[in-house]
């Protein structure tokens, strides 16, 4: 299995949050934890873009640098993946992570009682036998272990998410991009309609 990562394509997103209502609607997520969430820039103005955030299952991971039980782990394809049974709640990993990937449900905000970690799994269970009814309750769908990618990239309307082997995502990016072209000739007249009925129209 090659390295598994996540690519949101800011050009196409949308902003329709179907891919945090996938995540949570798979994983039965707990109330107050969002493991995908839409981040839009420039809201309402000339510029706007919107880009799906989870966690982005690091090479050099942050939050397993600071977790101070090693609760976190890699998985096959350098999937980022903790073990809840270890997690006491310290924090660490949340302020640690740079997309604010590591969330704790509603409750006790005091320093230690904020419960378990959870976070994105890249649909790839955890610790427990795999699909057990035990992974399932503590970490969602194991939906890798079926052959399938994460729930949030399949639901994508737009395929704004990408997911899967990092250098098929890479290709399938690196060819939009070169579709598109640059500036602002990658938009318009020529690049709807072509040369030929611009010379008619005018």
């Amino acid at each position: 299995m090659g390295r598994m990562k996540f690519l949101c394509d800011a050009e196409r997103c949308i902003e329709c949050n179907g891919c945090v209502t996938a995540c949570k609607n798979e994983n039965e997520v707990p109330w107050g934890v969002n493991r995908r969430r839409v981040v839009t820039i420039n809201d309402g103005v000339p510029g706007e873009r919107s880009m799906s955030v989870a966690c982005m299952h690091c090479s050099d991971a942050p939050c397993m640098a600071v977790c101070p039980t090693n609760c976190f782990y890699k998985a096959d394809g350098g999937v980022v993946l903790h073990d809840k049974d270890m997690c006491i709640g310290c924090g660490y990993c949340f302020f640690a992570c740079p997309f604010g990937a590591p969330q704790f449900p509603n409750g006790p905000s005091a320093f230690g009682e904020r419960g378990k970690m959870d976070k994105c799994t890249f649909c790839a269970g955890g610790p427990e036998e795999t699909g057990s009814k035990e992974e399932y309750a503590k970490y969602g769908s194991n939906r890798l272990a079926e052959g399938k990618l994460p729930a949030c990239a399949e639901m994508c309307s737009t395929k704004a998410l990408l997911a899967g082997d990092s250098a098929a995502v890479s290709d399938i990016f690196r060819d939009r991009v070169l579709r598109r072209g640059k500036g602002l000739e990658a938009w318009g007249w020529m690049t709807a309609y072509g040369e030929e009925q611009k010379e008619g129209a005018k």
